[in-house]
């Protein structure tokens, strides 16, 4: 019965809203069936949520964070707020997509469940309440996508989509899935028989010229692929490795085996990521589900979960990152002949590339080292390109439009002399994600130097690249403008 606000300020409530005290709702929905509204709303720090929105209701932003207090100098009152009917932490996704209660028949068990995702861990979930009216979520599925919305047909069948394109149907499995990857590293099969700590036989060394930053962790890889298979080389820079291909991984600090990565193209094209923890007598590795973080001396170490795998290694960027064209083009010591050569000629010669390559690798595009002797703005994109680029590229799973691939100019990045966005400025006045010359106004400098909620990269790194920042700031202090 009041006026409306019209814009205004006042104590009576505003006929013209429906309900307040969202943060980022992201999505909405009405189910088919009774009507009821559906929310996802993102967080800001800690917590994730759902809702159920009803005329009128108050859901707390910015007193709480879901169930949490968030902004202490207000008391954080609780009296007359509506409670999330799920709130759930940072451990199990950061940034929720709301989706649909499911009335399809595809999936039997499921009429009635709320279904949603999170974009950032690429988990897939259905919600329901018990006798009592507590609801909790069951996990359908972890495709490590960065799920953006949800559709719903005329059936009632509920559809996803990532934010890379992909489009997909939710049905049910024929049968349970069963996890055949090893829990220990030893039976695996990827390394010897003897010794885990050592490769298999047919494991092949490789090495990126522009390394990722794995908190100062030191690293060796190989490459197995099935036999009598070859790699492709696919458009641009990318190579396509066939089913069945396996990346090893080994990390170490201080000399000592910390973790091995295995990252696998399963039989029906799929890649997925999985961890292995290092014993202390450097024996074994056993693997680590869903992820970890755990206390070394006096740092922490985290071992990926595996959607936060696939967080990293993009569809957009071809899921693997370390092998491509301009990684490979360069020399490599053998460890076991102690020869010395270009990792392109060497797979060339040993038959992995169908067609043979048949190219000079001097005429190819090649990284150089981000820490080496080449000019320092080659320098600077190659540490950009290897540590933001997989995201940051045509396709890729972040709301910004920059493009941080090594051949991409400077004023063509969408990264240079561009204002930030409100809410992203760190509070940093005239902060631009690069401002030439002011590192301390550049956003892409100072996330790189942070590890909260405002960290590049948002995960995988506990621990700020120092050697990283002195690089990419001695670059950006170079700078006169966007012109390069």
């Amino acid at each position: 019965g009041n006026p409306r606000c019209d814009g205004g300020r006042g104590d009576a409530p505003c006929p013209e809203i429906f309900a307040w005290g969202l943060r980022n709702p992201w999505r909405f929905s009405f189910d088919r069936d009774t009507g009821v509204l559906w929310a996802g709303d993102v967080g800001q720090n800690a917590r994730e949520e759902i809702n159920i929105i009803e005329r009128g209701g108050n859901y707390g932003w910015r007193f709480r964070e879901g169930l949490i207090c968030y902004n202490p100098a207000t008391g954080c009152p609780s009296a007359g707020l509506v409670d999330p009917v799920l709130d759930y932490p940072r451990a199990d996704g950061g940034s929720v997509t709301g989706g649909y209660v499911y009335r399809g028949t595809a999936v039997p068990q499921l009429p009635g469940w709320y279904v949603f995702g999170d974009f950032v861990s690429g988990r897939l979930w259905a919600l329901d309440s018990d006798e009592n009216g507590t609801y909790s979520k069951r996990q359908l599925a972890a495709p490590g996508l960065p799920i953006s919305s949800f559709g719903e047909g005329e059936d009632g069948e509920l559809y996803l989509v990532d934010f890379g394109g992909g489009l997909y149907r939710l049905q049910s499995s024929v049968s349970a899935p069963v996890d055949t990857v090893a829990m220990r590293l030893s039976d695996t099969g990827c390394m010897h028989e003897s010794d885990p700590s050592q490769p298999g036989p047919g494991l092949i060394p490789y090495a990126p010229a522009a390394p990722f930053w794995s908190d100062d962790a030191e690293k060796d890889r190989w490459l197995a692929l099935p036999d009598g298979t070859q790699i492709s080389v696919a458009s641009g820079d990318r190579l396509d490795f066939p089913a069945g291909t396996i990346l090893v991984k080994h990390f170490r600090l201080e000399g000592q085996l910390i973790e091995t990565r295995l990252f696998m193209r399963h039989t029906d094209g799929s890649w997925a990521g999985y961890t292995y923890r290092w014993n202390a007598e450097q024996t074994d590795a056993l693997r680590v589900v869903g992820g970890a973080t755990v206390d070394r001396e006096a740092r922490q170490w985290r071992y990926p979960s595996e959607p936060e795998c696939m967080q990293c290694h993009t569809a957009a960027a071809g899921r693997v990152l370390g092998l491509g064209i301009a990684q490979l083009n360069h020399a490599l010591t053998y460890p076991h002949t102690g020869r010395r050569a270009n990792q392109l000629l060497t797979f060339d010669e040993i038959g992995l590339f169908s067609p043979p390559l048949g190219v000079d690798p001097a005429d190819l595009p090649a990284l150089p080292d981000p820490f080496g002797d080449a000019p320092l703005s080659n320098r600077a994109r190659a540490y950009l390109h290897t540590n933001c680029a997989g995201c940051h590229r045509p396709g890729g799973p972040t709301p910004s439009d920059m493009d941080w691939r090594y051949g991409v100019s400077l004023h063509q990045t969408a990264g240079c002399d561009v204002a930030a966005t409100t809410g992203s400025d760190l509070g940093i006045e005239d902060a631009q994600l690069l401002r030439p010359g002011e590192p301390d106004r550049s956003l892409i400098w100072l996330r790189m130097g942070v590890r909260d909620v405002n960290a590049m990269p948002p995960i995988g790194s506990l621990i700020p690249d120092e050697d990283g920042l002195a690089l990419i700031g001695e670059w950006i202090t170079s700078l006169e403008g966007c012109d390069h």
